[in-house]
């Protein structure tokens, strides 16, 4: 009998070992680097008990601050001061009861100081585009074995088409015949969601891991290595991220770190971890942004737009608790030193919380203080979008964001393209009315403007335009403002949202194996096609380095007889946008814009190189947009 219990008890022993046996799943941030400002480093360990662990290490210069217990067991938040630390493997000892594990986790040397980070700025052209439908540039990463499941079909606007950061590397030279300086990719993270319904995360913005890019578009080392071949080009890379929500399929929507680690936490143990909001308390948000400024705001308006989930696919998170904040700030940080991207673009900024953001803004500012990020700020009315502005006097707090979108452009630009410019109200007169409020702006040279991006109908809608088109770019790549083109458009890629987002996101001509036409080779375009890139590539080339365009003075006319003029001056040379407004011929009569013109009787035809008259009035045809220098 006694052989018998002690048989037992060694088993039982045995059990309780396995049981306590020290597991660790992952560890975000998958590494770290020395030498920052803030040597704080919060490391959230995820694996089956973890959270009861007790965590050790001798690294020099190591300290553990704080061990912070969730809700959740399976992690443990690891708060770590690195002050003094220097670059290499230090060992991090995990121990639960008897059981210990031991963990490599590496310091990284940091390759450049972070001052010597460069953003974006208003010399820059940003050009905007979609990875799955630019193009692509290897199809071994079309299907992904240990994916949820998904499809490539290129028929199907709202499925993946295949397209992937190989494929963006292989057209930089593509940029550099058009003109611009930055690129913006929208999402690249790990989106593994399944297709649902004809409908998949192809745009990228349901992260379901922060610290991966999607496998269907590359690895992290082909991201880095598209970086530095950008730069190679003299092509900055802007990346664009999501604090607001994450994907339904990341890990933290199955078991949820903390009890309020996202907003409406309730609804997720309502719907049994399904994304379908019928018979819960499922709150949507109301996509109205303007409760987050509105002195008035009633408090349930102000719960729908930031507590309210953007869809109930994408989980709302809480940037209120300090510990989700502090990862989504160091994951922007990790991108910065990993990869070495030169902006951020943050979707849907004020659906977040406004003080967590700021808290954001300010410690990119003390760790990168020439690095620079552009918040969307989807409101037509310059004040909304001024209030968001680091150092706006309109503000109760300071953003501490240096960059907003200029949707009050973007909507005006597009209402006039099919009006007549009258003497009040219509056509440019828009325009002139929007940019008259630039005094709210505490730096309206790092206000993004646009005439289109990937959530908007395409500027030429089902047509081909190209006068108003060509009026709107004419006015974007000359204003006091930092612009943003649309892919595509240089090559006149038209289509509207009126079915699905996906007809203004199709596949650049070209990009895919397969495809007739090749609109990345002057042979490959049609004669429309090449008028126009040859229109936008003289301007964009014109303004690179300009500093007429990049620093001169703004005057602009009040509409006169149908024509809009606006004109930039900086050390003796001048540039006069000048905008016929209308569908019949018009005058230039330059008496009235003596003030610029002066004693000047010549001026450039910036596109065509021809000399312009101008101490007579300038014949214009109709809806004429035409850039004179002097």
């Amino acid at each position: 009998m006694r052989r018998i219990l002690l048989t037992i008890a060694t088993l039982l022993t045995l059990t309780l070992t396995m049981k306590a046996a020290v597991k660790i799943d992952r560890i975000d941030p998958t590494d770290w680097y020395a030498g920052m400002v803030d040597p704080t480093l919060q490391l959230m360990v995820y694996g089956p008990g973890i959270g009861t662990a007790n965590v050790t290490t001798d690294y020099p210069n190591v300290v553990i601050d704080s061990l912070v217990r969730v809700d959740s067991p399976n992690y443990l938040l690891v708060y770590l001061n690195l002050k003094g630390a220097q670059p290499g493997e230090m060992k991090l000892t995990f121990t639960i009861g008897r059981q210990k594990k031991a963990v490599a986790y590496r310091l990284r040397q940091r390759t450049m100081a972070g001052a010597d980070h460069r953003g974006f700025t208003n010399a820059d052209v940003l050009y905007m585009l979609m990875p799955d439908r630019f193009a692509s540039g290897s199809t071994a990463n079309d299907q992904i074995s240990g994916l949820n499941t998904y499809v490539n079909d290129r028929t199907q606007p709202s499925l993946r088409h295949g397209g992937d950061l190989e494929g963006i590397r292989q057209h930089l030279d593509y940029f550099n015949q058009l003109g611009v300086t930055a690129l913006w990719f929208t999402p690249v993270l790990e989106n593994n969601s399944p297709d649902q319904n004809g409908f998949s995360t192809y745009h990228g913005y349901a992260t379901t891991d922060y610290y991966r890019v999607d496998p269907r578009f590359g690895t992290n080392e082909e991201y880095r290595r598209l970086v530095d071949e950008a730069h190679q080009h003299g092509l900055k890379v802007v990346m664009d991220m999501i604090f607001n929500h994450c994907g339904f399929d990341h890990p933290w929507v199955k078991d949820m770190p903390t009890h309020d680690w996202f907003n409406l936490p309730q609804w997720l143990k309502e719907s049994g971890g399904k994304s379908d909001p019928r018979g819960t308390s499922f709150l949507q948000t109301s996509y109205k942004l303007t409760p987050v400024v509105d002195p008035y705001a009633s408090e349930v308006d102000l719960r729908e737009t930031v507590e309210g989930w953007f869809v109930p696919t994408m989980p709302d998170l809480n940037q209120r608790n300090t510990h989700v904040m502090t990862y989504l700030i160091q994951n922007s940080i990790w991108w910065i030193e990993t990869v070495g991207i030169d902006g951020i673009r943050m979707d849907t900024y004020p659906y977040a919380d406004a003080d967590g953001m700021a808290r954001w803004m300010r410690v990119l500012d003390r760790e990168y203080p020439n690095f620079n990020t552009v918040g969307e700020t989807w409101v037509t009315e310059p004040a909304y979008t001024a209030t968001w502005q680091k150092d706006s006097k309109l503000a109760k707090a300071n953003s501490y964001l240096k960059t907003v979108m200029d949707f009050s452009f973007y909507d005006k630009i597009n209402q006039a393209k099919n009006e007549e410019t009258d003497a009040w109200w219509q056509g440019f007169n828009r325009i002139y009315n929007s940019l008259v409020y630039d005094y709210l702006y505490p730096n309206p040279s790092s206000v993004m403007a646009f005439i289109e991006n990937h959530d908007t109908d395409r500027f030429l809608g089902n047509g081909t335009d190209t006068l108003a088109l060509k009026q709107a770019l004419a006015l974007l790549l000359t204003i006091r403002r930092t612009p943003q083109l649309y892919y595509g458009t240089e090559v006149l890629m038209n289509g509207t949202k009126e079915v699905t987002d996906g007809n203004v996101r199709c596949d650049f001509p070209g990009g895919f194996p397969g495809d007739k036409a090749n609109a990345f080779t002057r042979e490959g375009r049609t004669r429309a096609q090449n008028a126009m890139f040859d229109w936008c590539s003289r301007l964009l080339h014109w303004r690179q380095g300009n500093a007429t365009i990049i620093q001169g003075q703004q005057t602009q006319f009040i509409p006169w007889k149908g024509v809009y003029v606006i004109a930039r001056r900086h050390a003796g040379n001048t540039v006069m946008t000048i905008i016929n407004g209308t569908k019949q011929a018009a005058q230039l009569e330059v008496a009235r814009y003596a003030e610029i013109i002066g004693s000047h009787t010549t001026a450039t035809d910036v596109i065509t190189g021809r000399h312009v008259r101008i101490d007579k009035d300038v014949n214009l045809r109709p809806r004429q947009a035409l850039i004179i220098e002097f």
